[in-house]
């Protein structure tokens, strides 16, 4: 599949609505929850009034379609772990999963938020998300965790 990996314009940040929606894990044989949950307060943070100074998002660019978005912002969310810290959120539509997008896509971010000047960057996800693996390989590691999350750092 040919893609570009660019900035995402002012004008799709509507488009990070459906991302923050494909980006919760659904555990196999759970049923999806409502599109309106992304409007809960720990959720609709990743995305409102996206646009801030250090607010970031690159998009895959699939030419007729945006198939996937990563983005991080300085916000206190699930994977907090301090205010010098963006935290990262990625998704990618369902038929675009699995052909390595998602990798492009993190070292992408990975050398803007170096570029940045960020020290570190973090994220938090469901141990089951089979995404753990790939946070692993990024070289993200875990600093927290419970039975069901772990919040990870990858040091920049």
């Amino acid at each position: 599949m040919n893609y570009i990996i660019r900035d995402m314009k002012p004008e799709e940040y509507p488009l990070l609505s459906d991302f923050l929606y494909e980006a919760i894990f659904i555990p196999e044989g759970v049923q999806k929850p409502d599109r309106t949950i992304i409007h809960q307060p720990e959720l609709a943070l990743y995305i409102e009034d996206f646009g801030q100074a250090d607010d970031i998002c690159l998009v895959a660019d699939a030419g007729v379609t945006v198939a996937g978005a990563i983005w991080s912002r300085i916000m206190n969310d699930y994977g907090h772990v301090g205010e010098d810290t963006p935290s990262l959120a990625i998704a990618l539509f369902e038929e675009y999963r699995n052909q390595g997008i998602g990798t492009v896509l993190m070292k992408a971010m990975l050398q803007r938020l170096k570029e940045a000047g960020y020290r570190q960057v973090s994220l938090s996800v469901q141990k089951a998300n089979y995404a753990l693996r790939m946070y692993e390989k990024a070289g993200f590691r875990t600093v927290r965790e419970n039975p069901e999350e772990c919040v990870m750092v990858r040091k920049l």
